[in-house]
C-alpha cells in the first residue's frame, strides 16, 4: 500500500460527525501518550463543534469505506494583534497508519490552507513534538517555518 494514491475525500465536520471522529481523535490523543478515551474525544469534539469554536476536516479513501475517516485535521481560530488578522492554530493532525503515504495528509494540509486564505487570515501556525520528523517534513514541505525568533512557553493549570 505505500505510496499508492487513492482518491482522497474531504468533509467539513458538524457536531452530528463527532461520534465518527471520535475513535481517529482518540488514537491522534493516544500517538501523544495519553489514555484512550473514545466517549470523552466524542463529547470534546461535539462541544467544539456545536459551539463552532474548531473547525474539523475528515479525509475519507473513496476505494475504502465511506463510513469510517482516516484522517483528520482539527483547526482553532484565533488573531494576532500585530497583523489586525485572523490565524488559524492547526492543532491536530492525524492519518491511521494503513493511509499514510497515500496523500491523505498531503489533502487535509491543502484543505486547511484553504480555510485560512478563505478567511484572509494571514498564517497557518502549528506546533509538533520534536521528535516527529514525520510532521516536520511534512510541514516544511509546505512552506512552514521553523520559529527561531520567539520563544514558546506554557503556563499548565
Amino acid at each position: 500500500m505505500t505510496g499508492k494514491r487513492d482518491k482522497i475525500r474531504i468533509v467539513t465536520a458538524s457536531a452530528r460527525h463527532a461520534a465518527l471522529a471520535a475513535p481517529l481523535f482518540d488514537a491522534y490523543r493516544q500517538f501523544y501518550r495519553q489514555p484512550s478515551d473514545t466517549r470523552a474525544a466524542r463529547m470534546f469534539l461535539s462541544q467544539r463543534l456545536k459551539r463552532k469554536e474548531s473547525v474539523l476536516f475528515l479525509a475519507f479513501l473513496d476505494s475504502k469505506s465511506r463510513e469510517r475517516p482516516v484522517g483528520l485535521v482539527h483547526l482553532y481560530p484565533t488573531f494576532s494583534s500585530v497583523s489586525l488578522r485572523p490565524q488559524w492554530i492547526l492543532n491536530d493532525l492525524f492519518v491511521i497508519p494503513q493511509a499514510r503515504r497515500r496523500g491523505v495528509a498531503e489533502a487535509l494540509m491543502n484543505r486547511a490552507r484553504k480555510l485560512a486564505k478563505d478567511t484572509e487570515a494571514n498564517a497557518l501556525v502549528l506546533e509538533t513534538a520534536i521528535d516527529n520528523f514525520p510532521a516536520q517534513r511534512l510541514y516544511e514541505r509546505f512552506g512552514f517555518k521553523h520559529e527561531t525568533a520567539f520563544y514558546h512557553y506554557a503556563l499548565m493549570i
